[in-house]
């Protein structure tokens, strides 16, 4: 057991050491692992074969960690640094990042509420704080514009709306579904950008009629509302960026199955300890 420890974690840890720590001899380690050799190949096949599968229904959207945390919870144990190493050697790599321009419109005369959340991303239960936030799709019949309603607890989208025009109806949409589905508790905080559609008299009426309390961003600041912004960025590294849709439709769809199926339900984050955002609601419950 100590020489497959020492084997397993030669990516992290020089071999002198490791050997020196566990007592065994250094000649004694490679010996073995020269006999073990052909046995070591016909696992690292196998595990290649467990890792292209978990890549493929991550949508090409995972890494080595996340990879790892889907493999060891299938019943594939191993190590990280094994996982990293093979996929770097096979060049299977996770999608990569891409900036995005933003749509805050904040030149308008309505009152623009204080910052009560301050950056204070982490909260101990649902239903403290929600963040929301606007984005655009290109489809080949123009703009999509998609805004959503996530609960800092469990990360998950509790609310989303889709349309054609960026509107304050979209953003009360997006709200209404978030107190349908998500969990309203006393003092509920709900935290955007003091764009237009979130100060607008209809979109704040809504807010007081549910005793839900109003925190937007300061000016020009994407930090104060990170998590909105990280979602975004995060939906058009793995589904948007690259496509052009033909349709809004089909971008609805492709969207839509992407929130609801994948990111809440399957989709590992790693603030939550490489849980969807379904599963750490569900172990918080029991």
């Amino acid at each position: 057991m100590r020489y497959v420890f020492i084997r397993d974690h030669r990516e992290a840890f020089p071999v002198g050491l490791m050997c020196r720590t566990l007592e065994v001899g250094r000649s004694g380690f490679y010996a073995w692992l020269n006999r073990s050799e052909s046995a070591r190949s016909q696992e690292n096949r196998r595990l290649l074969m467990e890792i292209k599968v978990a890549h493929q229904k991550s949508r090409k959207a995972y890494g080595s960690p996340r990879i790892h945390a889907e493999l060891n919870d299938n019943g594939h144990v191993c190590g990280r640094h094994r996982v990293a190493r093979l996929m770097r050697q096979h060049e299977i790599v996770s999608k990569h990042k891409k900036k995005f321009r933003v749509t805050t419109n904040s030149a308008h005369s309505y009152p623009v509420a204080k910052n009560l959340l301050q950056r204070n991303f982490t909260v101990s239960e649902p239903g403290q704080c929600w963040v929301s936030d606007i984005t655009y799709i290109p489809t080949q019949e123009g703009w999509l514009y998609l805004a959503v309603t996530l609960d800092l607890f469990h990360r998950k989208v509790v609310g989303w709306a889709m349309d054609r025009w960026i509107t304050r109806q979209l953003t009360i949409d997006s709200l209404n579904m978030a107190v349908k589905s998500g969990c309203v508790e006393s003092g509920l905080v709900h935290h955007s950008d003091r764009g237009v559609q979130y100060a607008s008299a209809e979109f704040q009426d809504l807010l007081k009629a549910h005793t839900i309390r109003c925190s937007m961003s300061r000016k020009g600041d994407c930090w104060d509302n990170a998590v909105a912004e990280s979602f975004f960025h995060t939906l058009k590294v793995e589904l948007i960026h690259g496509k052009l849709y033909d349709t809004r439709r089909e971008a609805k769809a492709n969207i839509f199955e992407y929130i609801e199926v994948f990111y809440n339900r399957e989709r590992r984050h790693s603030y939550l300890g490489y849980l969807s955002p379904a599963d750490f609601e569900k172990k918080f419950a029991a």
